[in-house]
């Protein structure tokens, strides 16, 4: 299989300038089995991501534009009265897809940001009653803009707790924004890009991925590190026992995709501010990211 991932993320790099690391953690949380949330400002190629990913892996394509009078059908689906046959038919929504893009997520309301409680992480859909499995892989990339809070609807914690990392793919360097004008004529697009791994391949991803060891020691390490989130005096609300496990998973694909059997301590330490900070409440203005940099600083490494 590292001869798949290496042409995955060389593919993704034909329709994308740089970025290396968000498309790293972009990997790790879809062959983990995880979400991810882009927290960054408009045109710096979050849905280019989304795109050129579901194509590279022959996946369905979906994207919901989040705007306050969305409502939870236009998520889910919803059954519809038929006349011709006289039965009600239920109409798949958007989730019904491989990859799913919830763009502006937090300018949904919080009714319609509920909807997806239930399908980022049981993969299924219950309407009126009757719950539909959704395709698997099932992966969420959901959008929000942290400079334009007018008109939105921050996310609750139950929410933010759904997604494995958090992440910013941030502005391009010069060197890259200038690759990206001198790519003008001859880049690749998502449309245009040609799969390279098929729906069967990320199961089997997945299916190797969890088969990475993680020693007690470095499982006594990734629990102390969350543990000590509980107690902090700069926190009103640590990391939850699902965040546990999304740093253990995370740190298993990480390592699969380095090409290792086994995780070590420095995967940990990368993929804690992006699996952690989010899932924590500070108080007084401090940054969470900056508490869990602090914290990595004081716990013994194993």
């Amino acid at each position: 299989m590292r001869e798949r991932i290496q042409a995955l993320t060389e593919n993704l790099g034909r329709a994308i300038v740089g970025k290396h690391d968000a498309i790293r953690l972009v990997l790790v949380a879809l062959i983990s089995g995880g979400h991810t949330l882009l927290e960054d400002v408009p045109g710096v190629g979050k849905t280019l991501l989304a795109k050129a990913l579901a194509r590279s892996i022959d996946g369905k394509f979906q994207r919901i534009q989040c705007t306050p009078d969305l409502l939870p059908s236009d998520v889910t689906g919803t059954n519809i009265w038929n006349p011709s046959t006289g039965t009600f038919e239920f109409l798949p929504g958007p989730v019904f897809t491989n990859i799913l893009l919830a763009d502006e997520i937090n300018r949904a309301t919080p009714r319609t940001q509920s909807a997806l409680l239930e399908v980022m992480e049981e993969q299924q859909v219950t309407v009126d009653g009757l719950s539909r499995q959704v395709p698997n892989p099932f992966f969420v990339i959901a959008t929000q803009n942290p400079v334009e809070y007018q008109g939105t609807f921050p996310l609750p914690e139950a929410q933010m707790d759904r997604f494995m990392l958090s992440l910013s793919l941030g502005y391009p360097s010069e060197a890259e924004e200038l690759q990206m004008l001198q790519r003008l004529q001859s880049r690749v697009g998502a449309d245009e890009l040609q799969p390279c791994l098929t729906i069967a391949d990320i199961q089997e991803l997945r299916r190797l991925c969890a088969l990475v060891k993680v020693e007690h020691t470095l499982q006594q390490y990734i629990l102390n590190l969350v543990r000590a989130t509980r107690h902090d005096e700069e926190l009103a609300l640590g990391v939850s026992p699902r965040g546990t496990v999304a740093l253990h998973r995370a740190a298993q694909a990480l390592a699969f995709l380095d090409d290792r059997d086994y995780a070590i301590p420095d995967d940990v330490k990368f993929l804690a501010p992006h699996v952690l900070a989010h899932r924590m409440i500070p108080i007084g203005g401090r940054r969470s990211r900056a508490i869990v940099d602090r914290l990595l600083n004081e716990m013994p490494i194993p």
